[in-house]
């Protein structure tokens, strides 16, 4: 599904990526983990075309998105939700929605995204028709993620999407990912600082360190080992 090979990347003088190189399957759940500055955000920028990478190659679907503009990028089937969710207060929850999907002609089949989206977040239902700003730190992740679905993605990169929330709303959005890739085959790439959660859902994780991958292994594993938990890992 993506392969990254040689990736580099810079922000000027400063190195944010340095050689990497990992592979996630289709229908699997990978976690990109490491603690700040790590590199973590800038690789789901370059994967998506906001950053440019100085190095290195992207492949997606088969095919080499490096230097492909963002917004054929993402009717690829690459839905990029930042940290913070990054949705638009004064719109209302529907029409924020409605953004994930403006791209695509099928009406009807937007319409049917709308729908599904709101069965899979309830609490956003009785909102459709509220200002986006008035929803709650876990309902506006909520309607952040359900816009990125809204463009039927065949892979979904969440940055930090528990960030800032309570412990009980940020396991039940970690559950939502778990029985959408259940349900639906979707490819999920996560990156998380919250390396317990993230991995307890994720089939693999990779763990970045200044811009490095300085371990790879499936899930299980990875929270087995202390000497990398307490290292890289946080807890």
């Amino acid at each position: 599904m993506l392969e990254i090979e040689g990736l580099s990347a810079h922000y000027g003088p400063v190195r944010a990526l340095s050689e990497v190189n990992l592979k996630v399957e289709e229908g699997s759940i990978t976690a990109i983990l490491g603690a700040n500055g790590a590199g973590k955000t800038t690789l789901l920028r370059v994967i998506s075309g906001l950053v440019r990478a100085s190095g290195g190659r992207v492949t997606a679907f088969g095919e080499d998105i490096t230097a492909m503009p963002t917004d054929r990028i993402a009717r690829s089937g690459v839905a990029h939700v930042p940290e913070g969710g990054g949705v638009i207060p004064e719109l209302t929850v529907e029409e924020n929605l409605r953004l994930g999907a403006l791209w695509r002609p099928d009406r009807a089949d937007r319409a049917r995204a709308l729908d599904e989206v709101l069965e899979l977040f309830p609490p956003l239902a009785p909102r459709r028709s509220k200002a986006a700003g008035t929803l709650s730190g876990g309902e506006r992740q909520m309607l952040a993620i359900g816009r990125g679905l809204m463009g039927r993605p065949r892979m979904l990169l969440l940055d930090e999407p528990s960030l800032g929330l309570a412990p009980l709303v940020a396991a039940k959005i970690m559950a939502v990912l778990r029985d959408l890739r259940a349900d639906t085959g979707l490819t999920v790439l996560l990156v998380e600082q919250n390396a317990r959660s993230a991995l307890s859902i994720s089939d693999y994780g990779f763990v970045l360190g200044l811009g490095e991958v300085v371990a790879s292994d499936d899930a299980a594993t990875l929270l087995a080992d202390d000497q990398l938990r307490h290292a890289y890992l946080g807890f």
